[in-house]
């Protein structure tokens, strides 16, 4: 009964909005679309269907119907204008979209870090060298995260897929055992540990989390702002580093373990470092592809572009045997995202074609008229890094506020758009800390048996705190001195 609630409020939205009048000032073809629009916004939040599948319904949805909803009544009786082929165009068209298909080839990244092993070898080092003591054990836990994130766009990937099911593997030593009193031992550290760690290092790098990637293409197509890979990583980098330095202390002192120390861990470590091995030829070969990748992303832009270096590194996993062909066709999460981006980013852009984004500008410019810009743009990062408890997807969030947010703030007299765009994309990996649905991993270590429901709001809230307030007092004002 309650599937089909889900599935039936989003087309009840739709609905609803559709049969109201079109606001003053904007066109009725441009309202329908808007209606169809916040239904798909509902459903991603409610997720009756597959995420892709709500994209793809929603798209083929707007290009059945684009002489009512795409299409204004002139441009339909324009000579030799088809809307049935424009439409289709349109509908496709994320699909042609660069980004779209950086995070397609980034999700092949990790797959080759999973298929070589080199991504649970560099865990495994790291737990070696720092696991004798339970504080450094957590710095070890945040530096594999942030040693894999800049090549793995899926944080679900990289933390549930990479360093959980290593994490998962040392409250045992220590006789730490899931949904029993002795979870606090150890274990209840490690899990909070390993999900703040992922919610810093997934606002790091614009390749670290995937709706970054789609908060930057939504932001071009907004704002008409431009965010590179090296940019975002300059913007984050001091709030990054205060919290990844941050993010283990403060565990251990707002969520101390028993066991503060032991040798169990280091020579469990051990054990599976000589089980694997020294490095493989393909361990070696995906090292030097990710090192000449992220070189020329941060140094190469002027004379390539950053998809075009990682389609070429995607092709040399392949041709060098890291991965297979086979395994690329079956990596359903990498296919999945594609469809899912590809056609989120052709509705979001449709915001703009239809002339709902320049209406809505327009009538907030009154509104916020007289504010100072640093006031508003705080307020506008406050409010967007809190609505996050109401959404379960950050790709949710970031398609259905994002817009939103960046128009609101450009009806600001003087809003410097570039430090907006970015103060704003960059709490897209933090506000993950927030609830036990907030970002993909988040399940997968409130479901550990480590930390009890009422422990996870708690924390969350904390630390959600401390992660907004660190970007609003470092972050923000150095945003602003940069751009």
């Amino acid at each position: 009964m309650v599937g089909l609630a889900k599935g039936i409020a989003p087309v009840a939205l739709a609905v609803l909005l559709a049969l109201l009048p079109a606001p003053e000032g904007l066109p009725q073809h441009a309202w329908y679309f808007t209606a169809i629009f916040a239904g798909v916004v509902l459903a991603l939040v409610l997720e009756p269907i597959p995420g892709a599948l709500i994209g793809l319904v929603g798209v083929t949805v707007v290009t059945v119907l684009a002489p009512w909803v795409l299409y204004a009544p002139d441009q339909l009786t324009r000579p030799g204008f088809r809307a049935a082929n424009a439409a289709l165009s349109w509908a496709l068209s994320g699909f042609a979209n660069g980004t779209v298909w950086l995070i397609f080839a980034a999700f092949m990244f990790a797959l080759g870090y999973d298929k070589s092993g080199l991504g649970r070898r560099i865990a495994l080092l790291l737990v070696r060298a720092l696991g004798r003591r339970t504080l450094t054990l957590g710095y070890a836990i945040a530096l594999a995260d942030l040693a894999l994130a800049p090549f793995t766009p899926s944080n679900t990937a990289r933390s549930g897929g990479t360093i959980y099911p290593i994490v998962r593997n040392l409250p045992p030593l220590y006789d730490s055992k899931p949904d029993d009193p002795s979870a606090r031992r150890i274990g209840g550290y490690v899990m909070w540990t390993a999900i703040a760690a992922t919610c810093v290092t997934s606002s790091m790098f614009l390749t670290a989390l995937a709706p970054n990637l789609l908060a930057v293409e939504l932001a071009g197509r907004t704002a008409r702002v431009t965010i590179t890979w090296f940019e975002w990583f300059l913007a984050f980098l001091p709030v990054g580093l205060i919290l990844l330095v941050a993010v283990p202390l403060l565990a251990f002192r707002l969520y101390p373990p028993e066991v503060t120390r032991g040798e169990e861990v280091v020579a469990w470590a051990g054990a599976e470092l000589a089980r694997m091995g020294g490095l493989t030829r393909q361990e070696v070969t995906l090292a030097v592809l990710v090192v000449v990748a992220l070189a020329l992303w941060v140094f190469g832009e002027s004379f390539i572009n950053g998809t075009t270096v990682a389609l070429a590194v995607l092709c040399g996993i392949v041709l060098t045997g890291v991965v297979k062909w086979d395994d690329v066709l079956a990596n359903r999460q990498a296919w999945n995202t594609l469809v899912w981006f590809a056609t989120l980013v052709a509705l979001a852009g449709g915001l703009a074609q239809v002339g709902f984004v320049a209406w809505f500008a327009g009538k907030v410019g009154g509104l916020v008229a007289g504010v100072p810009p640093t006031t508003a743009l705080v307020a506008l990062v406050v409010v967007f890094y809190l609505a996050h408890y109401a959404f379960a997807s950050v790709t949710a969030h970031v398609t259905a506020l994002l817009p939103v947010m960046l128009t609101v703030g450009a009806a600001v007299p003087g809003m410097d758009m570039k430090a907006l765009t970015l103060c704003l994309c960059l709490t897209l990996g933090i506000m993950g800390v927030l609830t036990p649905y907030a970002t993909g991993p988040s399940p997968v270590y409130y479901g550990s048996g480590y930390l009890p429901s009422g422990d996870y709001w708690r924390l969350g809230a904390i630390f959600g705190a401390i992660f907004l307030l660190v970007m609003l007092v470092v972050g923000v004002p150095w945003v602003l001195a940069i751009t």
